[in-house]
């Protein structure tokens, strides 16, 4: 198989300089590390990961980049052995001239040439959790403390959380000695890898703990208790701190997330921090002029005059009726769309006295009439 152009590789030019070199390097080197891509993608990812290192391991030397330089390939593989390649080269400095240090080289990378190795894994934060919370529209316009029941994972008082019985102990990890992970080599370069045997845990449960199963947590439900601030709307979380899956190894606790959901209203619609809501007025009310009660969102019924001849969809503000700002400045509006309401049923007398109202108008309300209007229309 055809080799790559090194510079190619690294996607430099052939007068970049060695701090761009190991900039590029670097970059590359973290997304190609095969601890950092899915198990699907593993073995690809290891193969570009052996090329970009050989790229860099030439490159950075003064003296094999010249031969490169000079004869291509040839020049490389007729005087260096895979080993001879690596050797020398100084992977850890990269990461500490740009200030990642040397433990990023550790995590990543596992040593070079049979060096270092990652340690097992120590203390690990646990998950968070997402619980999604129905409240109205009443409970978010004034804020209200919320509590429920959540079913988490809490350590095992069985086993303190270690897995195995009481009276039993962990075993070492025969596969990778107990170092959490197992080197494949390739000449002077290696690539270490989390042991699939203990999961980089370096030891084995022989005898699970019979209340967890091995596993170190039992599901508990979780009393809650959470205060919805005012003004809050669908989609917000609010985080409570500590109140989500156990870390491993004595890590903190993961974080609760709790997801709002504004339950849909009878009357109202909110518009960010506006309402809206639709009220039924009569016709003659709408005519004459009135009062009317409207309803808001605090619980309260405010007094409000239309004025006479108001036509349907008129719309009325009521400022400060709306939901507060959650930063306490100030509060959105109440719009009130008026809603002709036409009564379906009447008497005789109620619809000989519309017919008189109709007549004193100048309104022609026939049906034969609006028939003859339409047929002069479309002659």
């Amino acid at each position: 198989m055809t080799k790559r152009d090194y510079y190619e590789i690294l996607g430099v030019s052939k007068t970049a300089s060695v701090d761009e070199i190991k900039k590029s390097y670097r970059k590359l080197a973290m997304k190609y590390h095969p601890d950092r891509v899915s198990e699907d993608k593993r073995k690809e990812a290891e193969e570009q990961f052996k090329e970009i290192s050989e790229s860099y391991a030439i490159l950075s030397d003064q003296d094999k980049r010249s031969k490169y330089d000079q004869f291509g390939h040839a020049g490389i593989n007729n005087q260096y052995s895979s080993e001879d390649i690596f050797r020398g080269t100084d992977f850890g400095s990269i990461f500490e001239d740009f200030g990642g240090g040397g433990g990023i080289f550790e995590e990543l990378f596992s040593g070079f040439g049979g060096g270092g190795g990652r340690r097992r894994q120590g203390p690990r934060r646990g998950a968070d959790l997402e619980y999604p919370l129905n409240i109205t529209f009443e409970e978010a316009a004034v804020g209200i403390e919320k509590k429920f029941s959540i079913r988490r994972k809490e350590t095992c008082n069985t086993c303190n959380g270690e897995g195995a019985q009481p009276g039993t102990k962990k075993a070492t990890c025969l596969v990778c000695q107990g170092s959490g992970q197992v080197s494949q080599s390739a000449g002077f370069f290696s690539i270490a890898r989390t042991c699939e045997r203990c999961r980089g845990e370096g030891q084995i449960i022989e005898t699970p703990c019979k209340t967890c199963r091995g596993g170190g947590t039992v599901p508990v439900d979780r009393k809650i208790q959470v205060k919805i601030p005012a003004g809050v709307d669908s989609g917000a979380h609010l985080r409570v701190r500590g109140e989500g899956e156990p870390g491993a190894k004595g890590g903190p606790r993961g974080d609760l997330y709790v997801t709002i959901r504004l339950k849909k209203h009878d009357l109202f619609e909110r518009h960010n921090s506006d309402v809206y809501c639709k009220v039924p007025v009569s016709f003659v009310k709408a005519a004459l002029g009135s009062e009317i009660e409207v309803p808001t969102i605090y619980k309260e019924k405010i007094k409000m005059k239309v004025p006479a001849g108001t036509q349907s969809g008129k719309m009325f503000r009521l400022s400060g009726k709306g939901f507060p700002d959650l930063r306490g400045y100030n509060k959105g509006d109440a719009y009130v769309v008026v809603n002709i309401s036409v009564p379906t049923k009447i008497n005789a007398q109620q619809k000989k006295l519309l017919l008189e109202f109709a007549k004193l108008s100048g309104e022609d309300v026939t049906q034969g009439s609006f028939t003859e209007k339409i047929k002069k229309a479309f002659k």
